[in-house]
């Protein structure tokens, strides 16, 4: 019997093969997307999953109760952990962790690695297998350090790694170290990573700070005893806190903060592991947002639902020609679960086909769309058991349902009925027209989602960031020799090309540079009786003329002022939070015993990413800290020429260090990859949704021309024009485009606000936006639809009234 329904599934899908070949279009375009954006929405939610104790790793946070306010960090003092772990039950292992380039030798190689400071629990926290040397005892001996497969291969290439010495830079000065262990390269999804594991006690801070709870730089993971909770340790974490931070509490009530419903002005708290991919401190709350994860997987979900919607509406439309069909297997004895078996089973052959096709068609796209969304996300983390059983019963679900529609419809007609062939298409017409409306809407949400995210990056690209982003070149200064020299060297050597306009140097770069670093430094001190806290960058003498920054009072720094040594400029947001009348009058207690001056006010400029506030910055000369990168302004001419004089200026002062150079513009548009992803993700699914919609939308106005043949052609010799069938044909699609317009617009007006919100610096919303949203969408509705009206227009009313 099921070779009979097959044969038949078959007979009949070949009969009308070229609704079938739309429908397996759509599905198979339908679910290779859905396979890709359900493999990238799996690989990210699989981060961190990987550590055999992942259920007891914490993030160590703090929030604190300012008087503007909240806000969390995660940065702890060096003697924190430790008291922590004996203050506090229930802590089980804890490590510090600190991230920063190591410079590290090995004969004649120079490498800059990805240097994590960390702990001796770290190894038997976090599971990084190792494939050589120690497997236990790991970062014990404050002289060892472990190291990854990848760096291994650069170092020693075929020698064998273990019991190896190396010299690592730290603090200006060579220090010798033993290869202990070589770990496995990075799991793809792991938010910790490293080229290199030092021992917390050897980086350059610790020796300064290591008594000191005022100097926060560090990152605190905790691993808990099975039986205690999250919260039963916050709880005891009260007394410690109230303790060790007891002068900074005070010093909040006197500044007038307030505290927080349980009374504390300071609360210790634990982040799971596994959420650290998704958290946000930034906005003075833990928020925990799976928000990019859940608009692919919500895109995935509507692509599928368009490919079905299709498939809906075209069953329908057919089912009007196999009334007789139905008919006469009624009247043969057929049941109705048998009329329903054969539809499903015909939805279930092509749903099959089109998975198979989908599927073949991910592997196709895999590595474009690995190159699109920058991940490294692959195929295999949709091969587990749960997740192909449950796509598989999705396809059978969904082909059930969708398939099943039709013969449901159908069945409820009597065998009468069903012979005579007429079918009361009213309640039809409703769903299909509802079903339309449902897709173009959606289209319509993805095409002005893509729009307002296309016009956030233009705004955020072309804003005045308040220095010269197009002339400026900046560089990692990664080489052995003290910084300031470099830049010395660098300014010396430069200037005398008449390219160069100006050279110097800070402690951290503007935007993303090539090596991927970003990081901040604050610093708070008491002000006439209350606590200012500000950003702070080191940098060289001409770092404000070099950079194009608008100094609004005052002078820049003087290399001829050995003063200014203890010397500060400041921009105008710390300037308003000194809310002096002169700003530059204004001594700052550096220490007990030392004031600096502020010596100038510059303009409020971007030093952050553009998708947060400009705050309170200050600039210093400060030998002692060491600069991080060069700057160099270059004239607008023969760019390319002055790139490869500053690669070889710094290649003869640092023979050995990679070069790892690029322009400002170049840097902030790497910070806007977020963005980018999310505006090709939209895009990406508009088009798809658009596809699919017209799709459905020629194969529906294929089969209304068909259905009217008659009808055309009587019009045709009674008088009506061309224009006036086209019309005729196409109004009622054009009505159903312009309701999905009407709904579409407020929903995606709301959602884009929404988002926006976000940005502290935005774009205006306008009306103008969705309109050529609605307006794209009916253009490729008309030219879809077109096609076929025009063409059963013009045709020949003498054959359009022929006797069948």
């Amino acid at each position: 019997m099921f070779k009979n329904y097959f044969k038949i599934a078959i007979r009949n899908l070949w009969k009308e093969r070229v609704f079938t070949s739309l429908n397996v279009l759509g599905l198979t375009v339908a679910f290779g997307v859905a396979i890709l954006l359900a493999m990238y929405a799996t690989f990210q939610l699989s981060f961190d999953k990987f550590h055999a104790n992942g259920d007891n790793l914490y993030q160590v946070h703090m929030t604190w109760q300012i008087p503007k306010g909240t806000e969390v960090g995660t940065s702890q003092p060096t003697p924190f952990a430790e008291a922590l772990k004996s203050e506090v039950p229930g802590v089980k292992r804890i490590t510090r962790h600190f991230e920063d380039e190591a410079l590290t030798i090995y004969k004649d190689k120079e490498l800059g690695l990805d240097a994590l400071f960390v702990d001796a629990d770290f190894f038997e926290m976090f599971s990084f297998s190792m494939i050589q040397g120690q497997t236990s005892n790991l970062l014990k001996d404050s002289k060892s350090v472990v190291i990854t497969k990848e760096t291994a291969r650069k170092l020693f290439k075929e020698e064998n790694p273990i019991g190896k010495t190396i010299s690592i830079l730290i603090n200006g000065a060579k220090e010798p170290f033993t290869v202990s262990a070589v770990s496995a390269d990075m799991p793809d999804a792991s938010s910790i990573t490293y080229d290199i594991a030092i021992p917390f006690s050897k980086n350059p801070a610790f020796e300064e700070t290591k008594e000191r709870w005022n100097a926060q730089y560090h990152e605190v993971y905790i691993e808990l005893d099975n039986q205690v909770s999250t919260k039963a340790f916050e709880e005891n974490s009260r007394n410690f806190t109230n303790l060790q931070y007891k002068s900074a509490i005070e010093k909040l009530k006197r500044d007038g903060a307030q505290p927080n419903a349980n009374g504390d002005f300071l609360q210790l708290g634990l982040l799971p592991v596994k959420d650290l991919r998704f958290v946000n401190y930034d906005k003075g709350y833990v928020e925990i947002s799976r928000s990019k994860v859940n608009i692919v997987s919500g895109i995935a979900l509507l692509i599928l639902f368009i490919a079905c919607v299709n498939f809906i509406n075209m069953g329908i439309a057919k089912s009007s020609k196999r009334l007789r069909e139905i008919g006469m297997r009624k009247a043969l004895g057929a049941e109705k679960r048998q009329v329903f078996l054969q539809f499903w089973l015909e939805s279930l052959v092509v749903f099959l086909f089109s998975t198979g096709l989908g599927i073949l068609l991910s592997f196709l796209l895999k590595n474009s769309f690995q190159t699109i969304f920058r991940t490294s996300a692959t195929l295999n983390v949709l091969f587990t058991p749960t997740i192909l059983i449950t796509a598989l019963l999705l396809v059978l679900i969904i082909s059930l349902i969708v398939g099943g529609y039709p013969a449901v419809l159908l069945n409820r007609l009597t065998t009468v009925q069903s012979l005579k062939g007429k079918l009361d298409s009213t309640g039809n017409n409703r769903l299909r027209n509802t079903l339309i409306v449902v897709q173009f809407g959606i289209a319509i949400l993805l095409i002005s989602g893509t729009f307002v995210l296309k016009g956030q990056l233009d705004y955020m690209r072309n804003k005045d960031l308040g220095y010269n982003k197009q002339q400026v070149f900046s560089f990692p200064l990664n080489g052995k020799k003290n910084s300031y020299d470099v830049v010395k060297l660098l300014r010396e050597d430069l200037l005398n090309q008449t390219n160069i306009l100006g050279v110097s140097g800070s402690d951290n770069n503007l935007g993303r540079g090539k090596d991927g670093s970003q990081y901040t430094s604050v610093w708070g001190f008491d002000y006439k009786g209350r606590s200012v806290r500000t950003n702070t960058l080191t940098v060289d003498y001409d770092y404000i003329k070099t950079l194009g920054l608008q100094l609004l009072k005052g002078r820049s720094f003087d290399a001829s002022r050995e003063s200014d040594a203890q010397a500060i400029i400041i921009n105008e947001s710390m300037a308003r939070e000194l809310s002096e009348e002169n700003p530059l009058s204004v001594l700052i207690p550096v220490t007990d015993s030392l004031n600096y001056s502020v010596v100038g006010v510059v303009k409020d400029y971007h030093f952050k990413d553009i998708s947060k506030t400009i705050e309170p910055l200050s600039l210093f000369l400060n030998r002692e800290e060491g600069l991080k990168y060069a700057f160099v302004k270059v004239a607008a001419s023969d760019m390319v020429n002055s790139v490869h004089l500053i690669e070889q200026a710094y290649k003869n002062i640092e023979p050995n260090a990679a070069f790892l150079g690029s322009f400002l513009d170049e840097n902030v548009d790497r910070t806007f990859r977020r963005e980018k992803n999310m505006a090709a993700l939209i895009t990406s699914g508009s088009v798809v949704a658009i596809i699919l919609s017209c799709i459905g939308l020629f194969a529906m106005s294929m089969f209304i021309t068909i259905q009217r043949t008659k009808e055309i052609g009587i019009r045709k010799v009674v008088g009506a024009s061309v224009s006036a069938i086209t019309v005729l044909l196409t109004k009622d699609f054009l009505k159903l485009i312009g309701i999905a317009f009407i709904i579409a617009t407020p929903i995606a007006w709301w959602a884009t606000s929404e988002w926006l919100q976000s940005y502290p610096y935005r774009m205006e919303l306008n009306l103008w936006i969705f309109i050529a949203a609605g307006a794209l969408a009916l253009i490729i509705a008309v030219i879809t639809i077109s096609q076929r009206t025009i063409r059963a227009a013009i045709a020949n009313p003498v054959k359009s009234l022929r006797t069948e």
